[in-house]
């Protein structure tokens, strides 16, 4: 009986052969970044709302209302930044700068529902004190990635500077050079310009012919 596309034993192996797994030290960077990039935003967001909201005066009921909203709209965004990266590219700001990706366990693209069961896994795997990531050290798959069927892998990219470089280099051999310089055939020797003449005339002014006496 053949086995089904996400089988995982083979599945995983046979994408081991191509990549390696990604060790917790790696992923612990790439975290940091997209919690620095999701707080970021974050922050610029409710500083925005706050000087809207300081033009127009409001209730304490209703600035009561919007703690709570805040919150449920922080959860929301930090849980879309992760599965739209993952569901695209497979890689988040941070797992782009660890040059990082996110695939199946047959090595094919995160689709968004898996992208959100990962998710949800990994904010499981927070409880308690982080245990779910344990088999990480050991296994290289933690508890998302369990749940999920995923694979955290080396990605096969280039990295942002030597992209840069490469752009860099196409675009120099595809810039047109300059025309030939044309050679007429006719130019004279450096021993004729310094004798101060061109070529020796004959009679009728035809180059090289002897001079009949």
């Amino acid at each position: 009986m053949p086995e089904s596309p996400d089988s995982e034993p083979s599945a995983v192996t046979a994408t081991e052969e191509r990549r390696r797994f990604v060790g917790v030290v790696t992923r612990a960077v790439s975290w940091l970044l997209d919690a620095v990039a999701i707080n970021v935003v974050a922050i610029v967001t409710g500083v925005g709302v706050e000087l809207i909201l300081s033009i127009f005066p409001i209730s304490t009921s209703f600035a009561s209302v919007l703690k709570p909203i805040a919150g449920a709209a922080y959860v929301v965004w930090a849980g879309a930044y992760f599965v739209v990266f993952w569901s695209w590219t497979g890689q988040t700001l941070g797992a782009r700068v660890m040059r990082i990706q996110l695939l199946t366990t047959n090595g094919r693209r995160v689709k968004p529902a898996r992208a959100v069961v990962r998710w949800v896994g990994m904010n499981l795997a927070m409880l308690p004190l982080f245990a779910g990531f344990a088999p990480i050290l050991f296994g290289r798959r933690g508890f998302p990635d369990w749940l999920a069927r995923t694979v955290v892998l080396e990605a096969q990219q280039m990295s942002l500077a030597e992209a840069r470089r490469a752009r860099v280099r196409a675009a120099t051999e595809d810039r047109p050079q300059g025309p030939p310089a044309i050679s007429t055939g006719s130019e004279p020797s450096a021993s004729a310009l310094v004798d101060g003449g061109g070529p020796p005339l004959g009679m009728h002014g035809r180059p090289g012919s002897a001079q009949r006496t």
